[in-house]
């Protein structure tokens, strides 16, 4: 059994600008204009074009 799957946040889950990642991968901005970011467990989710916004996990590290 993978032990290390059943720690990981479901992918779709979703941070706000400022919050802590709580999961390491590729996460999307929701809505338009998008962008993704590989961002690291533990960093800041950080702002979007200068905006606060919310960040979609959409791949595992």
């Amino acid at each position: 059994m993978n032990y290390t799957a059943k720690s990981r946040v479901p992918l779709g889950t979703t941070a706000r600008t400022g919050e802590v990642c709580p999961e390491s991968g590729v996460w999307k901005v929701a809505g338009t204009p998008s962008t993704t970011a590989p961002i690291a467990k533990g960093n800041r989710m950080p702002p979007y074009g200068g905006n606060a916004v919310t960040w979609s996990l959409i791949q595992y590290a």
